[in-house]
């Protein structure tokens, strides 16, 4: 993979008379995997679209190696910078195969057409994402579940260095889940590929990120590793949510356990000698 330089400087977006994200400067490690978390409304989303070019700031830059995403081809961006938006939409009547299928839309040209290495690198993606048996596949006959896997399918058959997902483990149960932050680990260790997701699960998050960005009402309150990032203060700050943090004991990242109104504070148990 390429190393490429995204940022944002003094961003400012949002949508009709209102500002989501304001005056907001951050800038993505490149080859490693950024997690963005925050309640609902602080903006994850939002910072991921103007991040894709699907967002055109009111104030500020998205800067993609020292050239403002604005002042680049759609095409350019596209080769370079692939994303799973929330909720997205496909064509009417479209199959699964043809949708993974428009993932190589970048890499078509004026002279450039279907090749070899389009179909590998759609079967690559299929298998990837446990989908390939669904190939044939009305793309409206998939659960929820099963159609948030193939778009990510899709998006992984970009085969971009940058790839940015907006709640990629929406609809799906806990094991995919798993599977599928496991799935883009792999692509990061295996080819350094940059990783940028909005996560609603904070200990997922912990667990999966190299870096953590927490965000409350359009701004960044903290970033950084995720021990160093995620404590009972932050969480209470950006979350409300009174907890304790504790080591996950798989993974020895921060684990957060709610505390809630229904639950004391756990009983002291004396040791038998």
């Amino acid at each position: 993979m390429t190393s490429h330089d995204l940022r944002a400087q003094n961003l400012t977006l949002g949508y009709a008379e209102t500002d989501i994200v304001t005056a907001l400067d951050v800038e993505i490690p490149d080859g490693r995997i950024t997690v963005i978390v925050g309640a609902n409304a602080c903006g994850k989303s939002t910072l991921l679209r103007g991040l894709a070019r699907l967002l055109r700031p009111r104030a500020g830059a998205v800067i993609l190696d020292g050239t403002s995403v604005q002042d680049m081809r759609s095409i350019d961006v596209a080769k370079v910078m692939g994303l799973l938006p929330q909720s997205p939409v496909a064509p009417d009547g479209i199959s699964v195969g043809d949708l993974v299928g428009r993932g190589r839309y970048p890499h078509q040209g004026w002279f450039r057409r279907w090749s070899a290495e389009d179909d590998i690198a759609v079967a690559a993606a299929l298998e990837a994402t446990g989908t390939a048996e669904l190939e044939d596949r009305n793309i409206a006959e998939l659960s929820g579940g099963q159609r948030q896997r193939v778009w990510v399918a899709m998006a992984l058959a970009q085969d971009t260095d940058l790839l940015l997902l907006d709640e990629p483990t929406t609809f799906l149960d806990i094991n995919h889940q798993v599977e599928l932050l496991d799935l883009l680990t792999d692509l990061n260790r295996a080819s350094g590929k940059t990783v940028v997701i909005v996560l609603h699960d904070l200990n997922l998050a912990c667990r999966y990120a190299d870096h953590i960005i927490a965000m409350k009402k359009g701004s960044i309150v903290a970033e950084g590793a995720p021990a160093d990032v995620i404590t009972a203060e932050v969480v209470t700050d950006v979350f409300g949510l009174a907890c304790e943090v504790v080591p996950d004991p798989v993974s020895g990242t921060p684990m957060i356990v709610p505390r809630g109104r229904h639950h004391a504070a756990p009983a002291v148990v004396e040791t038998l000698a």
